[in-house]
């Protein structure tokens, strides 16, 4: 009797901590999950936006600066694959457990990532202080700002432990039915990282590096404030047995999760070097890097707020196949479809009705010179009409990653990428120029979005089968979401 009222117990605990996305509203309970998620990444990337803001307008030769950071933004994105990497693949394995309801499992999961990541992070760092200069070298990097360049490389790198635990902590959240906490905290360092680049580079005149400081302390105070939730978070969970701090299967787990992602976020990253790389060579003045880094970091925020969205319908899709309910897992990928979409449209609207608006927002008047200005308004008011077609690759990428399709998630991001960059070579030595490496963009979007939906056809017809042989689940069990 005691034993049945200790399984009891541990159900409640696990439904009260752990299985938030499988009951309920469908579309009130993504709404609420993934604007949080949403409010994160745009708050994350006004990270780096924030950097060019106060950079472009308060440092000494403000353009140059802003260069420097973009140059140096391409290396480092390199290494964050990695922990974004770690996030997504913690998350979805862990959302896989709380939908069975197996905290053993779900606690071991969190323990292996936090050894695991922490060895990988290690390992970036040292290669990042190793090979840094030499990436800088290759991507060509104009020497007016190299040394500024390769300043803000170093101090990035070296806060790669506090991006690496914020990360995975975001992900466990999330992956727990929180997306709430993460956003406070990361509104709070944000908040801070303002003050933090307005006093180093404004007042103490300290330039990029100011920034890279700013930046530095900002994820550190967030990780830290993170850290301790999880903890706590985790401490409430009450496992049936005694969790090993390393599970080898686990391991392999995470390792199967995690590597497309990387794999992903690095060939983009790795593309985009070669673009770089490319621009830099279509002026001597720095004219076009300048326009498309600020155009790119204005087009990043719009992605990545729409992958975050995503990210919450993999860990719903995750959690909900894993409690045998497909069509719930279905239903919520046309519920953050139409709101990815909605998103997207909105970005696509500014800016494409006020390309010359968010430019200046991150250049000042008199650092940003024509040409410059027109390379950044071509870049951005032609790529942002194919927001929504890559909105809808998103979406679908998200789906099937949460049921397990890491095959399909690869093969659609990598032909997306590997057309993109093969397509600026090919345009730009078509005689094209810029226009080139706009319309590369907008062509490896359109391709990839169609193998993203193939791949997600795939996916809901595999979701169907398994239904044949699986007891269904009494209909009270989800009478909130069967209202809706």
């Amino acid at each position: 009797m005691s034993d049945i009222n200790n399984k009891k117990a541990t159900s409640e605990i696990s439904d009260a901590h752990n299985n938030k996305l499988t009951n309920g509203n469908v579309w009130k309970i993504l709404l609420l999950y993934s604007l949080p998620l949403f409010g994160s990444a745009f708050v994350q990337q006004l990270y780096s936006l924030v950097d060019l803001l106060v950079v472009g307008n308060f440092a000494e030769n403000g353009a140059l600066a802003v260069d420097a950071i973009g140059n140096a933004t391409v290396f480092v994105n390199i290494l964050l694959a990695f922990a974004f990497g770690a996030n997504n693949g913690c998350s979805v394995i862990i959302a896989k457990y709380s939908g069975k309801g197996d905290n053993k499992s779900l606690l071991e999961t969190v323990s292996t990532a936090v050894i695991s990541y922490s060895v990988l992070c290690l390992g970036i760092m040292i290669l990042g202080f190793a090979l840094g200069r030499v990436a800088l070298i290759g991507l060509g990097v104009h020497s007016l700002y190299f040394s500024d360049c390769l300043t803000y490389l170093y101090i990035y790198i070296g806060s790669m432990p506090f991006v690496f635990l914020y990360n995975l902590g975001c992900g466990i959240c999330a992956a727990l039915g929180d997306s709430k906490t993460p956003f406070i905290f990361l509104v709070v360092s944000s908040a801070l990282n303002v003050g933090l680049d307005l006093l180093f580079v404004w007042c103490l005149h300290l330039g990029v590096a100011g920034a890279a400081w700013a930046t530095f302390i900002s994820q550190a105070i967030s990780c830290a404030l993170t850290v301790v939730v999880v903890y706590k978070k985790i401490r409430a969970v009450k496992p049936d047995a005694a969790p090993r701090r390393f599970n080898k299967r686990i391991f392999r787990e995470l390792t199967v999760a995690s590597v497309p992602v990387i794999m992903q976020q690095s060939f983009v990253s790795v593309g985009n070097f070669f673009v770089n790389k490319s621009i830099n060579g279509l002026d001597e003045t720095g004219d076009a890097i300048t326009g498309f880094t600020t155009a790119f970091k204005l087009l990043t925020m719009a992605t990545m707020s729409m992958v975050s969205m995503s990210g919450g319908l993999t860990n719903f899709a995750s959690q909900n196949k894993a409690a045998s309910k497909p069509d719930r897992a279905k239903k919520g990928f046309w519920v953050i479809m139409l709101y990815t979409i909605a998103v997207a449209l909105l970005f696509l609207i500014l800016f494409v009705c006020f390309p010359e608006f968010f430019t200046r927002l991150f250049v000042q008047k008199e650092k940003l010179t024509p040409d410059a200005l027109a390379y950044a308004v071509k870049f951005l008011s032609l790529v942002s009409l194919f927001l929504p077609i890559v909105g809808i690759k998103i979406v679908a990428d998200g789906m099937v990653r949460g049921c397990g399709g890491n095959l399909g998630f690869a093969v659609s991001t990598f032909s997306d990428l590997i057309l993109r960059v093969a397509l600026v070579y090919a345009l730009i030595a078509a005689g094209m120029g810029f226009d080139g490496v706009c319309w590369a963009w907008a062509i490896g979007w359109a391709i990839g979005t169609i193998i993203a939906v193939a791949f997600c056809i795939a996916t809901f017809k595999k979701l169907d089968r398994p239904r044949k042989n699986v007891r269904q689940r009494p209909p009270e069990t989800d009478t909130a979401d069967n209202a809706a």
